[in-house]
């Protein structure tokens, strides 16, 4: 069984391992990935591996090394847990590699991963949802749903969040990424709020062309933002002289800073204090779960629009469809050196 081992050191560094595998243990099941993403998005989950958002904890590999999470299906190849059968269909969180043995607990929609290591980690990650009865799921956008359901959903939580700090202008680095455009396509449709993408030289013209925001600008020319009070300043990259700058000159109109991602994980993320609002990290399973306490009926609203965004998403993100092993390690490294378009989609099998 073949998977991807990453370097915490250094996520540039990788080698593929052929790990041979244990019998199935009793009450276990083993899932074969056969589709799935690789966006920024993974970049962040190598970026924060350790600490205390810990994602190399969910899939152990050898020190030093880690195994990144990715989003797609897997069908069961076998299973010695009673109500999990072989032939059925889930989509979850896997590791990138060929398979992953869990300890199903099943519910109405799937199964939990009851794996002890997990056990302690947000429910959101340890849930695998039957496509059979997925309402999300729609068998004609497949490599949609690679692309955009974990991207998705946190731009949809992260713009109801954002609408709750009433503000008037809102500003978003790395703009083109597609956490960020799906922040702002949702924002757009709450409406009655002023975007700002702030992005690079290379990728201007297609942030432009995106038609999300209502103003764009480059990372250099930061220190010229103008904008209505009160203003938000959400954070995908992680670029501490970028925030800096942000911070400073938009002084008292900014009234929240909210970090969401690090899309440059190589930057210097550390720095003195910023002026203005203290940056808040926002992490969609702790919100989520506290808004659909007050507000059930989000939920459902959220899945109509991902639904919805399948389809849409053909406008910002073409997909890129990437196969083997030796394919899959290089997409990893154009990734994590940000060489990856930003209207590509890599969809990838083994």
């Amino acid at each position: 069984m073949r998977e991807l081992h990453i370097s915490k050191r250094d996520i540039r560094t990788t080698e593929f391992v052929d790990v041979s595998q244990a019998p199935l243990a009793p009450g276990a099941a083993r899932l074969k990935l056969e589709l799935f993403a690789l966006t920024s998005n993974n970049v962040t989950y190598a970026a924060m591996g350790e600490g205390m958002l810990g994602y190399w904890d969910f899939f152990p590999a050898p020190e030093g090394w880690g195994k990144v999470p990715v989003w797609g299906f897997a069908t069961v190849v076998e299973s010695n847990a009673p109500d999990i059968a072989a032939g059925a269909r889930y989509y979850g969180y896997y590791p990138l590699a060929e398979t992953l043995d869990v300890i199903p607990r099943k519910t109405a929609t799937g199964f939990i991963d009851t794996a002890p290591h997990r056990a302690a980690k947000a429910a959101l990650y340890n849930v695998y949802t039957d496509v059979t009865v997925d309402p999300a799921y729609d068998a004609t956008h497949e490599a949609e749903q690679t692309l955009f359901r974990p991207l998705y959903g946190t731009g949809w939580w992260a713009a109801d969040f954002i609408k709750q700090g009433a503000a008037k202008t809102v500003v978003l680095s790395s703009a083109s990424s597609k956490t960020a455009l799906a922040t702002a396509h949702q924002l757009r449709k709450l409406g009655d709020v002023e975007l700002i993408g702030l992005t690079s030289p290379g990728n201007e013209a297609y942030v432009r062309e995106s038609g999300l925001y209502h103003h764009v600008v480059l990372y250099n020319d930061a220190a010229s933002l103008k904008v209505e009070a009160p203003a938000t300043y959400v954070d995908f990259l992680g670029r501490a002289e970028l925030n800096a700058s942000v911070h400073s000159t938009l002084g008292r109109t900014l009234t929240r800073s909210i970090i969401i991602g690090v899309t440059d994980w190589a930057s210097e993320r550390a720095g003195a204090t910023l002026p203005g609002p203290k940056p808040e990290f926002f992490f969609v399973p702790t919100y989520a779960a506290e808004r659909l306490k007050a507000d059930p009926a989000l939920m459902p609203a959220m899945g109509r629009d991902l639904r919805a965004f399948y389809s849409a998403s053909h406008t910002f993100v073409e997909v890129k469809r990437i196969q083997g092993a030796d394919a899959i390690q290089a997409a990893w490294a154009k990734l994590a050196a940000g060489d990856v378009p930003p209207r590509d989609g890599l969809v990838l099998s083994f």
